[in-house]
């Protein structure tokens, strides 16, 4: 099996792609957004298109991506019915022909992704993150947008958290301090920041976040990247 490749896109995006060549688009905001590493006409190629929510800097593109991969939409009832109405994404591309909920998983292919709880607001449905569980066990979660919640002890316990792609921003999302602490909740072996710098208003850079984990979670690997770059496990 090849390696797994995690690539952020920037702000909350992400691609992953794992050891079998499965393709997973998360939170895709590429065309517009100042930080992307690319822009939605760029993805030719995916499996799965998960959004945590419905707010522009997580969706935008999502729609458009659908259209040219032909992927499977992974998201709430509420949202996936938003595009389904506003731009014309058919039910043969949303999971289940309906979208699901927190707590609900879907297996395709040895891949497994379960919806999770986020603290946090959206236009349509609730927000949400996502428990990625790749062919060879490898679990990614991305938590979405979130305040930090008591409750991701229980996800570190009910699923081995390989890697953690959390907010660090700040106003709209954790701060480095409290995502300081919610990777020590899930027990994650390593972490990813993101949801920071692409406003004026959010956490501009990674430097609080490393030497918080530095001094208060040392044996938790903190990879730091920029958007387009990649992390291969």
């Amino acid at each position: 099996m090849a390696n797994k490749i995690i690539k952020w896109l920037g702000h909350a995006g992400f691609q992953i792609t794992s050891g079998k060549g499965k393709i997973i688009i998360i939170d895709p905001w590429l065309t517009d957004n100042p930080v992307a590493s690319c822009k939605a006409e760029d993805i030719t190629k995916a499996d799965f298109v998960l959004v945590t929510h419905d707010h522009f800097d997580h969706i935008a593109d999502a729609a458009q991506i659908l259209k040219a991969t032909g992927a499977t939409l992974i998201g709430m009832p509420e949202t996936v019915g938003r595009l389904k109405e506003e731009a014309g994404v058919p039910d043969s591309q949303i999971v289940f022909g309906t979208g699901m909920n927190i707590g609900g998983t879907v297996s395709s292919d040895g891949i497994a992704i379960t919806m999770t709880q986020a603290f946090h607001s959206s236009q349509t449905g609730s927000p949400a993150g996502y428990l990625i569980s790749l062919e060879d066990g490898y679990t990614v979660y991305h938590a979405g947008d979130t305040g930090i919640f008591s409750s991701m002890k229980l996800l570190g316990e009910l699923f081995h958290i390989d890697l953690a792609l959390l907010p660090i921003g700040g106003v709209f999302t954790m701060d480095p301090k409290q995502a300081s602490v919610a990777v020590k909740l899930l027990v994650a072996n390593t972490v990813i920041p993101m949801h920071y710098k692409t406003f004026p208003i959010l956490e501009q850079d990674t430097s609080s976040y490393v030497e918080i984990m530095e001094k208060e979670a040392p044996n938790i690997e903190v990879i730091v990247l920029d958007p387009g770059q990649e992390y291969v496990v």
